[in-house]
């Protein structure tokens, strides 16, 4: 095939949050700051400097952010980052605090070993850039995988999984718990009520602590996460496209602020 004849019939499809000073980070984690240190007048130039960690907008979890022994972001390879991927619209099942399983997900599109794994929670229309803005909703109430999720990414050797969201963990089952007890008592609340079990039964700590984080990330199954996706991700609904995730090439980077565009045929 020659890509140059058939460019014109490409559609990208960005899904990439707004980056900005107002972007929140995930929680505790330094937000993004900017100043300008020289400018047009008197200096000729524009030119600004940029604080931030590396958790805030649009990024990917590198392996080196919860594997010591992980690869860093310039290690991985651009053939792990962009692929053939499944998008999976699970929108109409989500609510603060909800589940979602594997058949959720396959239940919407085909997915194949070796996929990369889009799931639009709907959550982006929360995002601190949308007129539905809601940081709570979108950082601490978000939907989050069920459990077999851990084992069913290894099994499918997903190589990477991007959520609209801020964590690709439930956020009760990640430090927010501890750190927002009265949304964590809000959730129990909801799953005894939804699910028949308590918060700690459905997610109990220590045992599975971040499964999605600490169990996946390591060697062999590197099953790496990009966070806070947004953008147009709402014009993919459920199908198979290509996907590609750009962090920067960051030698020692345990994760990247990154873009990441879908291509999909006109």
């Amino acid at each position: 095939m020659n890509l140059l004849q058939n460019w014109d019939n490409i559609e990208m499809i960005d899904l990439t949050q707004n980056l900005s000073h107002l972007t929140p980070p995930w929680p505790t984690y330094e937000p993004l700051q900017i100043k300008f240190f020289k400018r047009l007048s008197p200096n000729g130039a524009n030119g600004q400097l940029i604080t931030t960690s590396n958790h805030v907008g649009t990024h990917l979890d590198g392996p080196l952010h919860f594997d010591t022994a992980g690869r860093d972001i310039a290690s991985i390879g651009l053939e792990k980052l962009v692929g053939p991927a499944a998008v999976a619209d699970i929108s109409d099942i989500t609510e603060d605090f909800s589940i979602y399983t594997p058949q959720d997900i396959m239940d919407r599109v085909e997915v194949k070993k070796g996929d990369i794994l889009i799931i639009n929670t709907g959550y982006h229309k929360y995002g601190w850039d949308q007129p539905e803005a809601d940081e709570k909703r979108y950082m601490v109430r978000h939907p989050g995988p069920s459990l077999d999720f851990v084992d069913w990414v290894k099994e499918m050797e997903i190589k990477w999984i991007g959520v609209d969201c801020g964590s690709a963990d439930h956020p009760m089952n990640t430090k927010i718990r501890d750190w927002e007890p009265m949304e964590a008592a809000r959730c129990n609340a909801y799953m005894k009520e939804k699910y028949g079990k308590e918060l700690n039964e459905i997610y109990p700590w220590p045992d599975v602590y971040q499964a999605m984080h600490i169990q996946v990330f390591p060697k062999p199954d590197e099953v790496i996460h990009a966070e806070n996706l947004g953008g147009d991700i709402a014009k993919l609904g459920s199908k198979r496209t290509i996907v590609g995730c750009f962090p920067w090439k960051f030698e020692g980077g345990e994760s990247s602020i990154c873009r990441i565009v879908a291509f999909e045929s006109k």
